[in-house]
């Protein structure tokens, strides 16, 4: 029986988030599948947990490495993967039962790069459930280019750059050499954005199929402030640099559309935000400098499109100039 999808799965003290998600692997109705969880140094019991599901189930394998990281556990993962079809669960969410049966069969039938679903965030704080996109905001689509597709969900202004909403064909990422980047926190950023830039055929559905668990142990929700929160929005300012670099890599092969500069100036704009969010002075005035020390306001501008976002640019960049002379920070805005 060939492979039609292999799941991989980064896994790294989830705690007791990870037997339901596992549960949920095992409930689905693909039974064509390979499990490749890839213990990324985990210390709670996570790994011995993966080991005894392995142990009773045959299609479950498990690669245990040092802790380095989601993006060097998926390339691991990605490294082994022997399906069609490759995907890329959190291990702290959960998957409809029909969710891959229902991915695959329309990638089949089509012939996909990438064939993507819709999905709910489950607030554990309160109990909310709420789409991720909104189906009023992006419906079905046809086969499209994943140019195409990500101009139009970017434009619905819900879309969010996760690779766990899809199923992605494994020739395909390696053809075009599409690894995840080692180090970076939100690498799905980039990673998305340069699978879609490549990408000939793509199809949405926008039927939720599976659950994203925000908690406060969840990496990307984690609060940080202080050093830590300078090192992370360090990691957005290479985001942004990466984005930068990719429209200008790519623009001889697809049109470099509004979408794809807009998506550059709001992630410069998360960093703004971080500043004011950031409780210690020292740290605001850190992010502050290297904000400027890397010429990020000025791609921040290059990038900046329609009124709304030209606005809020405007309105920021007037915003740091202001806090900066307030707090004689040291800083020099390059020209």
């Amino acid at each position: 029986m060939s492979l039609k999808l292999s799941v991989i799965v980064p896994l790294h003290n989830v705690g007791e988030l990870f037997i339901p998600f596992l549960n949920s692997l095992l409930a689905q109705h693909e039974q064509q599948l390979e499990v490749i969880i890839v213990n990324d140094g985990s210390t709670d019991g996570s790994g011995e947990i993966a080991h005894r599901y392995a142990a009773q189930h045959p299609h479950i394998k498990v690669i245990d490495q040092p802790n380095s990281g989601v993006s060097n556990a998926r390339n691991a993962g990605l490294a082994v993967a022997r399906g069609k079809y490759v995907a890329f669960p959190d291990a702290d969410d959960l998957l409809d039962p029909k969710m891959y049966s229902t991915l695959l069969t329309l990638a089949e039938e089509h012939q996909l790069d990438v064939m993507q679903c819709n999905g709910e965030r489950y607030f554990a704080s309160n109990g909310d459930l709420h789409p991720i996109i909104p189906s009023a905001r992006l419906k079905d689509t046809a086969v499209i280019s994943g140019a195409q597709w990500l101009e139009k969900a970017l434009k619905s202004r819900r879309f969010i750059h996760v690779v766990w909403l899809a199923v992605y064909r494994l020739d395909f990422i390696k053809q075009h050499q599409l690894y995840f980047e080692p180090g970076l926190h939100h690498q799905d950023i980039p990673w998305t954005t340069e699978v879609m830039f490549n990408a000939q055929r793509v199809k949405y559905l926008s039927k939720p199929l599976y659950r994203q668990r925000v908690h406060d142990r969840s990496i990307s929700n984690r609060r940080r402030t202080g050093q830590a929160n300078v090192e992370y929005q360090r990691h957005y300012m290479k985001i942004v640099e990466m984005l930068v670099a990719l429209n200008q890599r790519y623009s001889s092969k697809i049109s470099i559309c509004a979408a794809f500069h807009w998506q550059i100036a709001r992630e410069a704009l998360g960093i703004c935000h971080s500043i004011r969010r950031e409780p210690e002075l020292q740290a605001q005035q850190q992010i502050a400098e290297d904000f400027y020390q890397r010429g990020i306001q000025r791609k921040m501008i290059d990038n900046m499109r329609g009124i709304k976002q030209t606005w809020h640019v405007m309105l920021w960049l007037h915003r740091l100039k202001q806090w900066h002379i307030d707090n004689a920070t040291p800083l020099q805005a390059s020209e």
